[in-house]
């Protein structure tokens, strides 16, 4: 069974970027291969892994359902979606991608969801790591989307709405009881002063903040020229910041 390593938050606090850097950081160490789940409506995943994805599982369903894509003779829709699922991860540098994508249509992207939970244990057979980038927000725990997680790390920008909002997470996690292991809190784009600053909001989130991944052009410049961060160099302080992250997670 595979170490599954999820990652939640608001919008913007860098989940994709620590999503890809654990990926770069497993498989550096010789740990992979590693199915990467991107589970964003959103999905750019696959830019920051530097792989082409010529299909989505809601690209897909869409095709099915509206009988653009019939079903073969003799097969189910579900055995044929999950025939196709396994069709549809694209293929990196020991990784494998399985992209989400957007909606396509009413209630697509809940049977979506609820295909990627069903075929999760069946995928995750093949890899000895899976890492999940959640849409942004809350849904995905409400929907049950992220559960059956060996570490979630509670993404949040430097700021102190960020924190509240890791809070949140937690607190909805507890809640609904979620089977995941261990929670973490990693803080991005952080400057001198600023966990100084945030300890009070962090010490009210009851989460452990396990490492902070700091503010880094090399990083804002990858990004404007559609780098995959993937290629950032040994020496990035982001790749050192989330090797880090991953020791003290007891993972690496």
């Amino acid at each position: 069974m595979a170490f599954t390593i999820a990652i939640a938050g608001k919008g913007g606090t860098g989940k994709t970027t620590l999503a890809a850097l654990l990926i770069r950081q497993i498989t550096k160490a010789g740990k992979g291969p590693v199915l990467a789940v991107d589970a964003d409506a959103n999905a750019n995943l696959h830019e920051a892994l530097g792989i082409k994805v010529d299909d989505t599982i809601s690209e897909m369903l869409n095709r099915i359902n509206r009988n653009i894509e019939p079903l073969p003779a003799g097969m189910t829709k579900d055995q044929y979606v999950a025939y196709r699922v396994h069709q549809s991860l694209a293929e990196g540098d020991d990784v494998d991608l399985l992209v989400m994508g957007g909606p396509e249509g009413a209630g697509c992207y809940c049977y979506a969801n609820n295909l990627v939970r069903g075929f999760m244990q069946d995928l995750s057979n093949n890899y000895p790591f899976v890492v999940m980038d959640n849409e942004a927000g809350l849904e995905h725990l409400s929907r049950r989307t992220t559960q059956n997680v060996d570490v979630l790390f509670v993404s949040s920008d430097s700021s102190a709405r960020g924190i509240r909002s890791a809070g949140r997470v937690k607190e909805l996690v507890d809640s609904l009881g979620l089977d995941i292991r261990k929670m973490y809190l990693v803080v991005s784009r952080v400057s001198e002063g600023t966990i100084e600053a945030l300890r009070g909001e962090i010490e009210n989130t009851g989460l452990e903040l396990v490492g902070t991944i700091p503010q880094d052009d090399q990083v804002r410049d990858f990004d404007l020229h559609s780098k995959p961060l993937v290629s950032l160099p040994d020496g990035s302080p982001v790749v050192t910041a989330v090797t880090d992250i991953l020791k003290k997670a007891g993972i690496l």
